[in-house]
């Protein structure tokens, strides 16, 4: 071994970088996911991951299930399986998406994947060339720009307000591309309860979208990780609910509402779409993770899901509360900030003079930590927002860490 150490040494590194693709050296680490690794080695209070709380998570309800599938079910959920997914889970998923969200749909229309972040990277795969047109809201999912960027699309970001996207911006600029010859691919949206926004897009712009889909000819991915997680406010129906021609990518993931440990999320759409995935995820796993596919069917079939979301919500929303009121009792003058309805996120807007993630060093040295939201942006061009997380601390922390945080950023605007 030391003999071998010492050739290495003789020899000098290797130029690793020499031998990536184009496109991997082109490849961005994610920057939450780096910022969790350095809050998680200190004591600080972290409103920054977008973890659910592992309070949620129904033990005793897998616990039982996992006896089951092992003594009744074990040859299919040790096995491989199909590339779309389990067909009893993807009866289950279609049954509680016409039960719950009036959605019409069969089997046939939905794939089972490796998490909803494995569907956002097959769509791009199937669906974006170098170049295409591909509209995202402003913020956006930080991980949908991850996987979408791979393929090299051209962004347009339409703006957000208090009603989710700004469908009369979006309708100017697919103006002003078709005057130019030009035409938009996708439109990427989180309608409700946005991440990183925590605003849910209402009904009359969600039918203003379709319209304007069929009008300019452009299919819509509609992600849907945090719909169930409703703490005040009327239900809005899906935008797949409402979609006549097959144009919207209906996503939902078991992550929110089982364990993100599964990896189990699906997509919703057209058959014909529906197969093209299917194909590119042949190549990339073969199959979803089958002993969880078996466990998720369980856990739909026996009707836990029904009675666990309303747990899921009890615990949750008086941590969203507590945040909302800290907000409100500790900020200072100048900073604004959303109030959702759901989900799990709050988003914060400074004065223009402060860059969030320049001021994250001194938030940490304080003691609470959050995710700066210029990487939230495709052309990363809004530096004074920041997202705040309320699901994973208990109350008496988020009051505190907002404390903290209104402290740093009073000292920042004196500086």
């Amino acid at each position: 071994m030391e003999e071998a150490l010492k050739k290495k040494f003789e020899k000098g590194p290797l130029n690793f970088e020499a031998y990536f693709s184009e496109k991997a050296l082109k490849m961005k680490a994610s920057e939450i996911r780096e910022l969790l690794k350095l809050v998680e080695a200190s004591d600080v209070i972290s409103l920054a991951g977008g973890l659910p709380n592992p309070k949620t998570f129904p033990i005793d309800i897998i616990d039982k299930i996992l006896d089951e599938v092992i003594r009744e079910h074990a040859d299919k959920a040790l096995q491989y399986g199909t590339t779309k997914g389990f067909t009893p889970l993807r009866l289950a998923i279609a049954e509680w998406l016409r039960k719950r969200y009036d959605i019409p749909i069969s089997k046939v229309d939905i794939m089972v994947t490796s998490g909803s972040q494995q569907a956002l990277d097959l769509i791009g795969r199937v669906f974006i060339n170098p170049g295409d047109f591909v509209v995202v809201e402003a913020p956006t999912y930080l991980a949908a720009l991850q996987a979408f960027s791979f393929y090299e699309p051209n962004y347009i970001q339409i703006p957000l307000d208090d009603e989710g996207m700004r469908t009369d911006l979006l309708e100017e600029k697919l103006r002003e591309l078709k005057a130019e010859g030009k035409k938009v691919k996708l439109v990427y949206t989180v309608p409700t309860f946005q991440n990183p926004a925590g605003v849910t897009m209402s009904e009359d712009r969600r039918k203003h979208l379709l319209e304007l889909a069929s009008e300019y000819d452009f299919i819509i991915v509609e992600d849907d990780p945090y719909g169930e997680l409703r703490y005040s406010g009327k239900p809005v129906p899906k935008i797949k609910a409402l979609d006549t021609e097959g144009r919207v990518l209906y996503l939902g993931t078991f992550s929110k509402i089982l364990a993100p440990g599964f990896r189990l999320g699906w997509i919703a759409g057209e058959p014909h779409f529906i197969r093209k995935l299917e194909i590119a995820k042949q190549s990339v796993d073969l199959c979803t993770n089958a002993f969880g596919q078996v466990v998720a069917w369980k856990y739909l079939e026996g009707g836990y899901l029904e009675e666990h979301i309303p747990k899921i919500i009890e615990f949750y929303k008086p941590r969203r509360d507590a945040m909302l009121e800290a907000l409100e009792e500790y900020m200072p003058e100048g900073v604004k900030w959303t109030k959702p309805d759901g989900g799990m996120f709050v988003w914060v807007t400074l004065p223009e003079k402060i860059d969030t993630k320049l001021m994250l060093e001194k938030a940490v040295k304080r003691g609470v930590a959050y995710v700066p939201g210029e990487a939230f942006y495709a052309y990363r061009d809004v530096k004074n927002t920041m997202r705040l997380n309320f699901t994973y601390v208990d109350e008496d922390k988020i009051r505190e860490g907002v404390k903290r945080l209104a402290e740093t950023i009073k000292e920042e605007l004196l500086s």
